[in-house]
């Protein structure tokens, strides 16, 4: 990055002008070097700031992240320094943000920071629940065994929403399918067809009536009625973003059938994981519950586990508060309140998520199984509907010949 500075030289010269470094310390200490007294230094923020823009929308991928903690973790075990470690690793990563970060990391190491803050200041890469493991591991002297712990955390969450996209490829390309083949009829088959049986002056049957019908509503309103759906959506969106509104849509999504039982399984699992690992880790438990609230994605939840973690503070225990809310289900409680009177909660935890992962990819290909007849029947149903409005046009066409 760029530091714009003021400063002068040893025969009281005063200067401006501009440094590149990796932040701010590593600049003065440049400018140092140069024999410059810095009277001031400050960040250059360019009107267009291309690195941003690219920060912005480009994103690291899991499995690079689960890659470089269990590499990390060999080195450690070894017996090297993080920060030899550290700089081992950094020309080996194929990705040039996370290349960089680790070199942001390394320099804040050999300032004199902890390796937790460094990596708390790129959230990024490295997520409040990483950032916590690790700095409860090096408290314990388990360095290795947080890197660990981390990338099974990350390579599990990742399988699993990869199953999910995957079920979810074949659905979506045949909706493409279905809407491209709609707009091709619409916009240059079926006019055609209209302005040939308008000019032959043939009653047509009711079937074609209303084809025509239709066709020529979307021909005349068809752009208001995208841009009416455009509205509602961009409208749904922005009350999304509110704290209101996006509390109701995930309570929705909870509620929808077929798919909310799979979001509700997804979110129990990863609560559970969180549980599991942070308990193995050794951090205590009201601060597992704030990590399991900040790591899930859905509101409700959210809401639920805050409740669990307020009763739980006034001495209630983990199993009794959740199982009075209908958030959790009976597995999760029953597992919570056996993990809670052996002390063993990290693998009860353990095994109550890889249930909920199972039981999400089984409903996830059962959902799938539907969709695909359906989207089949959706589509033959349209070409069938067309084409029997054109055959009886043309019967209809012949027998008035006849």
């Amino acid at each position: 990055m760029d530091f714009q500075y003021v400063g002068y030289t040893r025969d009281k010269k005063l200067l401006r002008g501009k440094v590149t470094a990796i932040n701010e310390e590593a600049a003065l200490d440049v400018l140092k070097y140069s024999g410059y007294n810095v009277l001031s230094l400050k960040k250059m923020t360019p009107f267009f700031n291309a690195e941003k823009l690219s920060a912005t929308f480009s994103q690291i991928k899991p499995q690079e992240l689960v890659m470089f903690s269990r590499q990390l973790a060999l080195l450690v075990e070894t017996g090297t320094d993080i920060v030899s470690a550290l700089d081992l690793l950094r020309e080996q990563i194929t990705s040039s943000d996370l290349r960089k970060i680790v070199m942001e990391v390394i320099s804040d190491l050999r300032s004199g920071l902890p390796l937790a803050q460094a990596l708390e200041k790129h959230p990024k890469a490295f997520s409040a629940l990483y950032c916590r493991t690790i700095a409860i591991s090096a408290e314990t002297g388990n360095l290795e065994q947080g890197f660990r712990l981390m990338a099974d955390h990350i390579e599990k969450h990742a399988d699993s929403a990869k199953k999910i996209r995957s079920a979810l490829i074949y659905p979506i390309i045949v909706l493409v399918l279905a809407v491209g083949v709609i707009a091709v009829l619409v916009t240059f088959v079926m006019p055609a067809f209209i302005n040939l049986y308008g000019s032959l002056g043939v009653e047509l049957p009711a079937v074609t009536r209303a084809l025509i019908a239709i066709v020529g509503f979307l021909l005349n309103y068809g752009l208001f009625l995208l841009a009416g759906i455009a509205g509602i959506a961009i409208a749904a969106f922005a009350y999304i973003k509110t704290p209101i509104g996006s509390y109701q849509w995930d309570r929705f999504k909870l509620g929808f059938p077929k798919l909310g039982p799979i979001i509700r399984f997804s979110e129990l699992s990863r609560c559970c994981r969180t549980i599991s690992l942070l308990f193995r880790a050794g951090v205590p438990l009201p601060e597992i519950m704030t990590l399991s609230i900040n790591g899930s994605g859905n509101k409700v939840v959210q809401r639920a586990l805050t409740q669990v973690r307020d009763e739980m503070l006034k001495g209630q225990g983990l199993s009794r508060p959740m199982a009075r809310n209908h958030v959790f289900l009976p597995l999760m409680v029953q597992m919570a309140a056996v993990g809670e009177g052996t002390g063993n909660l990290d693998n009860t935890m353990d095994t109550v998520a890889q249930s909920y992962d199972m039981e999400a990819d089984d409903r996830t290909n059962n959902l799938v199984a539907l969709v695909q007849p359906a989207m089949t029947i959706f589509i033959g149903g349209l070409v069938g509907f067309i084409a029997l409005a054109l055959v009886s046009t043309m019967y209809s066409i012949m027998g008035s010949f006849g």
